[in-house]
């Protein structure tokens, strides 16, 4: 018998999902994860990959799955380049999507788990020592050049600029100067997310701008508790939908697949009062208007 998929799921576009191969245990491999999104009629999906490149299985994706939006990228770390015009030109022009900043890299994310005393498997042990810090993109208040660089290439091609695991501070000064370098399409990640949070009024700003934050379900799941769902949809109402994505950051093997994620992070919102309307500007209209050219 078919799984009965909730029908707020036409078309949506889930922004932020994992999936194998990956040096984490994952839930599902890409073509499983695939197939979810297919028969629950959603309109596509983004593999984001802290370890790599995600475009060339996206590519691949793409001639499986026609009829979907199927998107990848590279994220920004020290094991693909850090934040570098070559790597970036190069994953570009091989149809990337979306440039993420760094993630597992960087300082930020560095400094938050080694607070919570979590293990870090995120870097190489062989090739780098306890003394090492993270990668960070602004260096005494500005946007280091190279990091530049790399926002006037996302510029010329039109992709979307993701915020990774930066701290605040960070990201409010990458955007301003991707604004100024031409930058148009512009996500702010997992903003509530205890590893690299945003405040609400930092939020604002940041929507003020034209970002697009996501609304993340990772955030309210077990292996955070940063707000209960019931904060979610608060501060969701506190920017408006207009400006919000709803994303799951799921995929790890001890969650449920992302799709159904997906499906019970809606529900659930429907339950604290949010309108089937707001709902599918979060997952339909916004996402499409982010990606698609």
């Amino acid at each position: 018998m078919s799984k009965q998929w909730n029908p707020l799921l036409k078309d949506a576009i889930e922004l932020h999902a994992h999936s194998a191969p990956s040096i984490f245990p994952r839930r599902q491999t890409d073509g499983e994860l695939l197939k979810d999104v297919s028969h629950s009629q959603m309109g596509g999906i983004v593999i984001k990959a802290h370890e790599g490149a995600s475009y060339d299985r996206a590519t691949l994706l793409r001639e499986q799955y026609p009829h979907l939006q199927v998107h990848g990228g590279l994220v920004c770390n020290l094991f693909t380049g850090g934040v570098t015009a070559v790597s970036v030109d190069m994953a570009l022009r091989m149809g990337a999507s979306i440039i993420w900043m760094p993630t597992l890299s960087a300082k930020q994310h560095q400094r938050y788990f080694a607070a919570h005393s979590k293990p870090n498997i995120f870097n190489s042990e062989e090739a780098l020592d306890d003394t090492y810090e993270g990668l960070t993109v602004v260096e005494n208040g500005r946007v280091k050049d190279e990091v530049k660089r790399v926002l006037e290439l996302i510029a010329k091609h039109d992709a979307v600029l993701a915020t990774g695991h930066l701290e605040a501070k960070e990201v409010l000064v990458l955007v301003e100067e991707a604004k100024k370098l031409g930058v148009e399409r512009i996500l702010i990640q997992h903003a509530d997310l205890g590893i690299a949070p945003l405040t609400l009024e930092e939020q604002r700003h940041l929507a003020s701008r034209g970002c697009l934050i996501e609304k993340c379900y990772l955030a309210c799941s077990d292996d955070f508790n940063d707000l209960t769902i019931t904060d979610m949809a608060n501060s969701i109402r506190g920017l408006g939908a207009e400006h919000c994505a709803l994303v799951t950051d799921y995929g790890q093997a001890h969650h449920m697949p992302v799709v159904e994620a997906l499906q019970s992070f809606i529900e659930k919102l429907l339950n604290e009062g949010m309108t089937e309307a707001e709902v599918q500007q979060m997952v339909v209209h916004n996402p499409r208007r982010l990606l698609v050219k």
